[in-house]
């Protein structure tokens, strides 16, 4: 079968060679036209004079466009509630755009829109969570915390031996995309236009583009054949490029082609939500936990976009691999005068995951245990233990003392860390640590109705397969999971099927691919297209031949038929001779879940992806520089597609979780410019950042959820594993004497602090 293999990444030799296409590199039209947006430099407030002269007189311009000019609806918003792509009037945050300049080139563009003459009318900026917390505006119903509760925690508390409270500050994240965010848009006849756009959900690019020309949705088509790298960035972030694309086009009747410089696309996207944490925690001796209260204050931005949905995942994923009987979770969505913060590889289970996993820590150092034992003592049951989630969904596949056990004797965690300790004792500037976390991750979107896919079969008369699904190739190997799926069920090598690019023209209403859903949605739907193609086969080849439909067997690029072997061409061949259909729609949506995201109740996840991770470090007390030294990752994906592209999901989730924990930090000028806006100011993790040991293998099992081939999902749930490097931080920072409790990222300068804080010589 071409399922369970490690086949070659689709992409990998053009990746190598620089033959990929991006839409950057999509030969244009002649007299492409080139777009900039023209953005705002006050944080909050109002337009009171705009003079736009000066760009249209500036040397290349052809046309500047503002509100006025958006036939139909001003809104690049993926949630209810409106998100202008334009603003006349009141501005809410540094870098929003406020006119598109149309010019012959990218350069010329760029330079004509600083030259516009803007003035405004300050408001009082929202523009940090303290800030946000004092002055409180909620995203969400009626404009309240949305609060999920299970058991009785206040009974709990008042039964519980030890109580603990806390607070943290957990930072945001960049997505720093190779590709920055880029459309082409290229009339057609009437109103058509065909959008070429690096998105995670063409649909969505569809939909805005023609809401926005006042169009419908037949009118417009989204192709995407691949981005470099999207990490929930480009969900929905790219719909300002394509609709501003889109727009120009209409008034110009050219082509028009749009791509942010790596600044400006740090200024103006979205990020992953900085979240402040409170809890306070009852437990007993063992470390059990009793009672918990968690709170989180989330920073969305100036806008809602998938904050409300973002926030759910987090409150959902507050328990992580632990069983919590008697919890309340509070969530406010608070809005700030910032990008507006948007989905991000693990959609808010990250931050409710650290914000558990803290609480752990915080219990060990109370009971001076390691931390390891308050983990288990904590776990859910094996196997279907009969409990469930804070959101009452019963917890019937779990499997992380299998992976616990496994990881522990593989990486010898317990003679490393007593060796470690040891260590220490004898070395006075450089501390070493350890750290063990579990990752349970619920897999489907929250979003029950998106839970859906289609995809697209032809079989050709020479026996090649052509394939098309909703899904999009951002680097992760989608394509080629999904091929393989095709190739297996008709018995023929991986290399017999073509995927093309995603296509709204030719499988409509996709959803984005995202929530780690990409693989089981297309690959099933793909499966099942592919298996009415094949039924249609077996029965022809069973009258033809006069035998049973089960002598009728596709495998290693022939067909067995009652015992004689042909060329799955040939079959194909008669079988078109004989007007038998080789195309084949595919239809699939997610079984077996329902949510009330209002009562906080149901089944949201289909099942749950598991893993656990041991990392080491070493920290030096002197500077707060550190290094991972060692990672052994032990991972659940079911029965895997592609072993190898899945051990690469789970390395590069491990190294952006990493980052995003330790080195990227967002700051914010007091104007409410964002200052960490390049790599210059902005630590993304290399190459030499990557553990010098690093350890990766894959659970052996398969999902009991009958997903397609019994895999699991994997984009999402590695970047969670890197939580252990934050454990093993606070370990290194106690054997240090230090403060172990410290706000993420752990950046030197917060370690230094930690350690210095700990010896009373607090900054």
């Amino acid at each position: 079968m071409s399922v369970h293999q490690s086949n070659k990444h689709d992409s990998a030799p053009l990746h190598v060679t620089g033959q990929a296409h991006y839409v950057d590199d999509i030969p244009t039209p002649e007299g492409t036209l080139h777009l900039a947006f023209g953005t705002s430099t006050c944080p909050h407030g109002h337009i009171t004079q705009m003079d736009l002269d000066p760009v249209r007189a500036a040397p290349g311009v052809v046309a500047v466009l503002t509100d006025r000019d958006i036939p139909g609806r001003n809104d690049v918003s993926p949630s209810p509630t409106p998100e202008p792509l334009l603003t006349s009037d009141l501005v809410e945050y540094h870098g929003q755009p406020i006119f598109i300049v149309v010019a012959t080139s990218h350069l010329a563009a760029r330079r004509a829109a600083r030259a516009a003459r803007i003035e405004y009318a300050p408001l009082p900026a929202i523009l940090s969570l303290d800030d946000a917390i004092a002055n409180p505006t909620r995203f969400d119903a009626g404009g309240k915390e949305r609060v999920y509760t299970k058991g009785k925690p206040e009974i709990a508390f008042d039964k519980a031996r030890h109580v603990i409270k806390g607070s943290f500050d957990l930072g945001g994240q960049e997505h720093f995309y190779l590709e920055g965010q880029a459309a082409l848009c290229i009339p057609g006849e009437g109103a058509e236009v065909t959008i070429l756009s690096s998105t995670q959900h063409p649909t969505e690019i569809q939909h805005k583009v023609a809401e926005a020309l006042d169009i419908p949705f037949h009118a417009v088509t989204t192709i995407t054949r691949r981005m470099g790298g999207g990490f929930g960035g480009k969900e929905s972030q790219g719909n300002h490029l394509a609709i501003a694309c889109a727009l120009a086009s209409r008034v110009t009747g050219q082509a028009c082609k749009m791509r942010y410089d790596r600044d400006d696309d740090m200024a103006i996207t979205g990020k992953r939500h900085p979240f402040r944490l409170q809890y306070k925690a009852g437990f007993d001796e063992d470390g059990r936990l009793l009672a918990l209260d968690m709170t989180h204050y989330v920073d969305c931005g100036w806008s809602q976009d998938l904050s409300l949905p973002v926030a759910d995942r987090a409150m959902l994923h507050t328990d992580n691999a632990y069983h919590l009987s008697d919890v309340r979770i509070t969530s406010h969505r608070l809005k700030t005068n910032t990008c507006s913060h948007t989905a991000f590889r693990g959609f808010g289970g990250p931050q409710g995951m650290v914000g558990i996993e803290r609480v752990m820590e915080h219990i060990a150092q109370t009971l001076g245990r390691d931390p390891l034992e308050i983990r288990q003592v904590n776990y859910y049951k094996p196997g279907a233990g009969g409990q469930t989630t804070p959101y009452h969904q019963p917890v019937t596949d779990n499997i992380i003392h299998e992976i616990t056990e496994a990881l522990l004797a593989s990486s010898d965690y317990a003679a490393r860390r007593a060796e470690i300790e040891a260590w220490n004792r004898t070395s006075p500037v450089i501390k070493r640590g350890i750290g063990l976390t579990p990752v349970k991750f619920g897999i489907s979107f929250t979003l029950t109705h998106l839970n859906q896919a289609g995809a697209l079969v032809h079989i050709y008369t020479d026996g090649s397969i052509r394939l098309n699904h909703g899904g999009t190739e951002m680097g992760q190997g989608l394509f080629t999971k999904v091929a393989a799926v095709a190739a297996s069920v008709f018995g023929q090598p991986i290399d017999a099927v073509r995927i093309t690019a995603t296509d709204t023209a030719k499988v409509p209403n996709t959803s984005a691919t995202a929530a780690s859903s990409g693989s089981d949605l297309n690959g099933m739907a793909t499966y099942n297209a592919c298996m009415t193609i094949r039924d249609r086969l077996v029965h022809f080849a069973s009258d033809f031949f006069v035998c049973d439909p089960k002598e009728v067997v596709f495998r290693d690029g022939i067909v067995d038929i009652a015992g004689a072997e042909f060329p799955f061409a040939d079959l194909v061949k008669e079988a078109y001779m004989a007007r038998i259909s080789l195309s084949a729609t595919g239809f699939y949506a997610t079984p077996e879940i329902a949510w009330n995201r209002d009562a906080g109740r149901g089944t949201p996840f289909y099942y749950f992806a598991y893993g656990a991770a041991v990392s080491e470090v070493a920290l030096d007390t002197l500077t707060g520089e550190n290094r991972i030294l060692r990672a052994d990752i032990l991972h659940d994906v079911g029965n895997s597609l592609n072993p190898a592209i899945d051990i690469g999901q789970i390395e590069g989730g491990y190294v952006q979780g990493a980052g995003w924990l330790t080195t990227e930090e967002l700051v914010w000028h007091p104007s409410g410019a964002l200052w960490t806006h390049a790599p210059s100011t902005y630590k993304i993790p290399a190459c030499s950042d990557r553990p010098k040991v690093f350890n990766v293998d894959l659970f052996d099992g398969e999902n009991p959820a009958q997903t397609v081939y019994r895999s699991k999902a994997v984009g999402e749930p590695p970047l969670m594993l890197p939580i252990s490097v934050v454990s093993a931080l606070q370990h290194a920072v106690a054997q240090a004497g230090g403060d172990p409790l410290f706000d993420l990222p752990a950046t030197p300068e917060r370690l230094l602090n930690a350690v210095e804080r700990g010896h009373g010589r607090g900054w």
